[in-house]
């Protein structure tokens, strides 16, 4: 999901099994992102899905995935089998959103297959695009409360869609 006049482009890394089901992003419930971007966008799972991404548009918000395919038994990151994933191609991608000002990744895997599959493809000025590291909204990354995912989405954010 994009928009030429992106600012910020978040990446998860595969969509799970209930979003590839559904054809939504985060549409597992228990996935705290939907909660972040009502407080950031006003796109909460209280608004309608295609409505949450035209906030997220308005926002100037690019939302996508590092992989473009890959083998996964079940949702968990950690199951992705490495040798299996193809990843987006982001160098087309950046042409196309020159507004871009920063790529976040929602969690660790992400950003580490990011690194190691786009970024080698990526032209010198898209590889100098700021990209930080959020914490994941996964219910399997239960290490940080809410309160302390929000807090730091919002600092990271906010400064780069505004």
């Amino acid at each position: 999901m994009s928009s030429p006049h992106a600012r910020v482009l978040i990446l998860g890394s595969l969509p799970g099994a209930m979003s590839l089901a559904m054809r939504q992003y985060y549409a597992q419930p228990q996935n705290a992102f939907w909660r972040i971007m009502a407080d950031i966008a006003g796109a909460g799972r209280d608004v309608p899905y295609e409505e949450r991404l035209d906030r997220l548009r308005q926002a100037r918000v690019a939302l996508w995935d590092v992989c473009e395919a890959a083998e996964r038994p079940g949702s968990l990151d950690s199951a992705i089998v490495l040798s299996s994933v193809t990843s987006n191609r982001f160098e087309t991608f950046l042409m196309r959103q020159p507004e871009i000002r920063g790529i976040c990744f929602n969690g660790n895997t992400a950003a580490r297959l990011f690194e190691r599959l786009a970024v080698p493809k990526l032209a010198p000025a898209q590889r100098a695009l700021p990209r930080t590291v959020l914490p994941s909204t996964s219910p399997a990354h239960a290490g940080m409360p809410f309160e302390g995912k929000l807090r730091r989405w919002r600092e990271v954010l906010l400064p780069l869609i505004r």
